[in-house]
């Protein structure tokens, strides 16, 4: 029998096809992250109600944005799937569709932008760092547009496999915030020196750089999806499903960032030094979480292609494999996080109280590493084969039914401080992968139709399913 040879074969193609489109998504995924570390590493230096500002600041404006992101991310479904099937046309619209999306996004995500002072005040943060996060996040709001539009861009060049325009800017976007923020927190090259505030400075003129260069960097790739503007782009109905289709992505996203923003709140009431460790944790946190992030678009985007080319055996190749790479990962990251913890936080602040509340959260991360790395690849998977709903319903029980009653309970009624509030993260976020998990099995039974966003079905009409013959080939 010559199929073990075949399989192997196969997998090693699936791998090396894996690794070709995951590499410079995680290294975007890292380099994004990194521009937030230099911010807090610079902050870190200036004081621990500056670090506790920015990690305030930064929480409730990402928080924010992350419904409008995650509307977004449905271009990795629509322009995948478009791609799979060599629908030139379709990748158009979903692009073009994402811009509209983009720009009607940004709207309703000024109200609670405007609001961030009194919101913080009224939830009962130090008061010496509600003034610095306020003005923080005042001065992130213009780089609000821009961040929702090199979201479109990104999401459509990886779905289209285009990605070394992404890499040039995320270089080019590090360097200058790199420069940016030394400038504007300290003072430097004769530009004010605003300490936190500095670096949302620095972030908004980052992203309108970003943004810009990405365009341009990539406009070859661009100009036959953008250079002429197609009437169905603005059609009601089409916006409509692609909305219904992203906004339970974006729901999700604010229920595991809200959560993880709230314990954030609930830090800053023990105190400014609880937060500040809270930051530096979490932040090393996101670094390594970046990696599976990156290999769940890229899950994402090979299982689409795969279901746009109705491929049933590529689509369940790639999703088990995207899986197991990051489950890896993860794993290897949580034994650093578990023997390396006051290592980790002192490289991220001087400050003696700070490393010490870092490095007692530090090793609950490495607890939960493995979960978080399973949770997200799953959600990637799911995102390709269509399926929206399900993490969102995830989401809303892991993390708001069991994980944070857990951190409250732990953290308040128990008295563990900063560590018992971590431990809710641990229940939520294991919950949330094991059901995922659970739903991708069910998908790699069953593999879905491709969408149709500009055509769908009549009501009460059966499809036929594309996958049947291959799945149940006759004699």
């Amino acid at each position: 029998m010559s199929t073990p040879a075949i399989t192997t074969t196969t997998l090693r193609a699936d791998l090396r096809e894996l690794f070709e489109l995951a590499a410079p998504v995680v290294f975007v995924q890292v380099g994004l992250m990194a521009m937030g570390v230099v911010d807090t590493i610079l902050v870190g230096r200036v004081s621990a109600d500056a670090l506790a500002a920015v990690a305030l600041g930064n929480m409730y404006f990402m928080t924010v944005c992350m419904l409008g992101m995650g509307v977004l991310f449905a271009l990795d479904t629509v322009i995948s799937q478009a791609v799979g099937a060599d629908d030139s046309p379709g990748v158009a619209r979903g692009m073009q569709r994402g811009l509209v999306l983009a720009l009607a996004m940004s709207l309703p995500s000024l109200i609670p932008l405007l609001l961030a002072r009194p919101v913080f005040a009224a939830l009962g943060q130090p008061a010496a760092v509600v003034p610095i996060a306020g003005a923080y996040v005042m001065a992130s709001i213009p780089g609000l547009l821009p961040f929702f539009g090199f979201i479109v861009l990104r999401q459509s060049l990886q779905a289209m496999g285009r990605l070394r325009p992404i890499v040039l800017a995320i270089v080019f976007a590090n360097l200058l915030n790199a420069l940016l923020c030394w400038m504007f927190v300290f003072g430097n090259l004769g530009a004010p020196a605003m300490g936190a505030v500095g670096t949302a400075v620095a972030s908004t003129i980052g992203r309108w750089a970003m943004a810009l260069f990405l365009l341009v960097a990539a406009w070859r790739h661009l100009q036959p999806a953008l250079s002429t503007w197609s009437r169905a782009a603005i059609e009601p109905e089409p916006l409509r499903r692609m909305l219904r289709l992203g906004l339970p992505i974006g729901l999700q996203f604010v229920l595991e960032v809200g959560v993880f923003s709230l314990v954030g709140i609930m830090m800053g009431r023990i105190s400014a030094i609880a937060l500040a460790g809270h930051q530096v944790a979490i932040t090393l946190a996101s670094l390594t979480f970046m990696v599976p992030l990156g290999i769940s678009v890229s899950g994402g985007v090979l299982v689409g292609r795969a279901v746009g080319r109705r491929d049933a055996d590529g689509a369940r190749r790639a999703a088990r494999m995207a899986i197991a790479v990051s489950a890896t990962f993860m794993s290897v990251s949580a034994l650093t996080m578990l023997t390396l913890p006051r290592l980790y936080a002192s490289l991220y602040t001087s400050d003696a109280a700070v490393i010490a509340v870092a490095a007692s959260l530090i090793p609950i991360a490495g607890v939960f590493q493995i979960f978080d790395g399973l949770q997200v690849t799953s959600g990637g998977v799911l995102r390709g084969f269509g399926e929206t709903r399900s993490p969102m319903m995830a989401n809303l029980v892991g993390y708001w039914v069991l994980g944070f009653p857990v951190s409250l309970a732990l953290g308040f009624t128990f008295g563990l401080g900063p560590r018992g509030l971590w431990w809710g993260f641990v229940v939520g976020l294991g919950t949330v992968a094991v059901f995922l998990l659970w739903r991708v099995r069910t998908k790699l039974l069953h593999v879905p139709e491709p969408l149709a966003i500009d055509s769908p079905p009549p009501p009460g009409i059966a499809q036929p399913d594309p996958f049947a013959a291959a799945e149940h080939p006759a004699g």
